[in-house]
C-alpha cells in the first residue's frame, strides 16, 4: 500500500457547451464516477448560450464550471484569455471535446506544455472546399501534432480519423461510451401506467421510441414517413418522441401532413429516460450518420430491442438478429418492415431485448470505461493506477 498523502491531480474538461448532446451527457457520467480522491475535475465551457441544460447536472455534483466565451474560431481576443485561465488553474491534464474546446484548447494547452487528451465524437467529413471542411483540416492538424492522447468513442470512428484525418494510430485509442446501469433498475407496472396515461398512451398499445436532440441527420423524419404503413397493420402503434431541438417543427408538419399527429407524441426533454423507457416496447434510431449512440445502449439497459440504421458505430453495438435489427439509413420502406417484424412478433422483441441487457452489461459499463480513463490520465503524467 503506498501513502494516502497523494495530490489530487486537476483536470479541466474543455468542452464548446453544456447542450443536451451526447459528447455533453457523456461528460457529466464521466465526472458522477470519476475518482475523486485521486482527481479534482473542473469543467470550462466555451460556447456560452442561454441555455446549457446540463450545467444544473454539474453542479449538483459539485463540479465547478469555468466560462471563457468563444464566439467564434477567429475570435483573436480567444487565445490569450484562454492562455490565461490555464496559467490561472494549472490542470495536470486537459481534456478537450468537440470542435472549439479541441483546436483552441488543444493549442493554449501545447504552449504551456499542459498535457492534453482530446475525445472525438463523430466521424463527420464536409465536402471538400467547405468552410467546415477547412476548419476540420486544421483540427486534425492539432490532433495530429499536439495531444498527448486522442480518444474515438468507437472503433469505426478511429479508423476514419485514422484515414481521413491522418491522425497517428499509436496516438489514437477507442474507448467506448458508457452508461451507469445502476439507473437502470426494474420500474413498477404502477408507475409505467402512471407514465403512459400522463402521455396519452392507452395501457395496452405498442410504443416505438426515438430518443434525440431533434436535428435532420437524427432521421425522425423517416420513421414518420413510416408509420401509416405500419399503422395499417398495426393501428394502435405509438411513436414516443423523447427531446427538443431545432427539427421539431419539422417534425411535428411532417406528422400532421401523413395524419398520424394522434399516434406521435412530443414528450420534450426528459430526465425521467429510464421510466419512460420502460414503459416503451421498441427503440428505433433511423438516424443518419452516429459515432457510438449512447441512447442505444440505455435503451439496452431497459431490456429495449433496438432498430437503427446501420452507420458509423452502432454496429459495434447492435447486433443485427440478435439484440436488434439494422437496417439502411433513409429508408422508409426498411424501416417499415423492421418495425413490423417486431411489433408482429413481441416474444421475439422481448429477447432481443433480454440479449441486449446482457450485451450492455459486458460492454458499456461506466465503471470500468471510467477506469480506463483515470489510467489514462495517470499514464501521460507518468503515473500508474495501483490496483484497490
Amino acid at each position: 500500500m503506498g501513502k494516502n498523502t497523494t495530490v489530487r491531480k486537476r483536470i479541466i474538461f474543455l468542452i464548446d457547451g453544456l447542450g443536451m448532446g451526447g459528447a455533453e451527457r457523456l461528460l457529466v457520467i464521466y465526472l458522477q464516477h470519476l475518482n475523486r480522491t485521486r482527481f479534482e475535475p473542473r469543467v470550462c465551457v466555451l460556447q456560452v448560450k442561454q441555455n446549457n441544460p446540463m450545467a444544473a447536472e454539474i453542479e449538483k455534483l459539485g463540479v465547478p464550471i469555468d466560462f471563457v466565451p468563444v464566439k467564434r474560431l477567429a475570435d483573436p481576443t480567444a487565445p490569450p484569455r484562454l492562455l490565461g485561465y490555464l496559467r490561472r488553474m494549472r490542470p495536470a491534464v486537459l481534456h478537450t471535446q468537440l470542435e472549439f474546446a479541441d483546436t483552441l484548447g488543444g493549442t493554449a494547452a501545447k504552449l504551456l506544455g499542459i498535457p492534453t487528451v482530446s475525445t472525438l465524437h463523430t466521424a463527420d467529413a464536409p465536402e471538400k472546399g467547405e468552410k467546415s471542411y477547412r476548419r476540420l483540416k486544421l483540427r486534425w492538424w492539432i490532433l495530429r501534432h499536439f495531444p498527448a492522447r486522442v480518444i474515438a468513442v468507437s472503433e469505426e470512428t478511429r479508423q476514419h480519423h485514422l484515414r481521413v484525418g491522418k491522425l497517428p494510430p499509436q496516438k489514437v485509442i477507442t474507448l467506448h461510451n458508457g452508461i451507469d446501469l445502476s439507473r437502470f433498475q426494474p420500474v413498477s407496472p404502477a408507475e409505467i401506467a402512471a407514465l403512459r396515461e400522463s402521455l396519452g398512451i392507452p395501457a395496452a398499445a405498442p410504443v416505438l421510441v426515438t430518443v434525440a436532440v431533434l436535428r435532420q441527420p437524427k432521421g425522425i423524419q423517416f420513421l414518420l414517413e413510416a408509420l401509416p404503413d405500419i399503422l395499417q397493420r398495426v393501428p394502435e402503434t405509438r411513436y414516443l418522441i423523447v427531446g427538443d431541438g431545432e427539427y421539431r417543427e419539422k417534425l411535428e408538419n411532417i406528422a400532421a401532413e401523413k395524419n398520424v399527429t394522434d399516434r406521435v407524441i412530443f414528450a420534450g426533454t426528459r430526465r425521467d429516460i429510464p421510466q419512460l423507457l420502460a414503459a416503451t416496447d421498441i427503440f428505433v434510431l433511423p438516424t443518419l450518420t452516429e459515432a457510438l449512440p449512447t441512447v442505444l445502449a440505455e435503451a439496452m439497459a431497459a431490456e429495449k430491442p433496438i432498430i437503427a440504421s446501420h452507420v458509423g458505430g452502432v454496429p459495434e453495438m447492435v447486433d443485427d438478429g440478435q439484440n436488434g435489427l439494422l437496417i439502411p439509413p433513409a429508408d422508409p420502406p426498411a424501416l417499415t418492415e423492421a418495425c413490423l417484424k417486431l411489433l408482429e412478433n413481441p416474444q421475439r422483441a422481448r429477447a432481443m431485448g433480454k440479449t441486449g441487457q446482457q450485451i450492455v452489461g459486458e460492454r458499456f459499463d461506466i465503471q470500468r470505461q471510467v477506469r480506463r480513463l483515470e489510467s489514462l490520465y495517470l499514464d501521460i503524467c507518468g503515473e500508474k493506477l495501483s490496483e484497490s
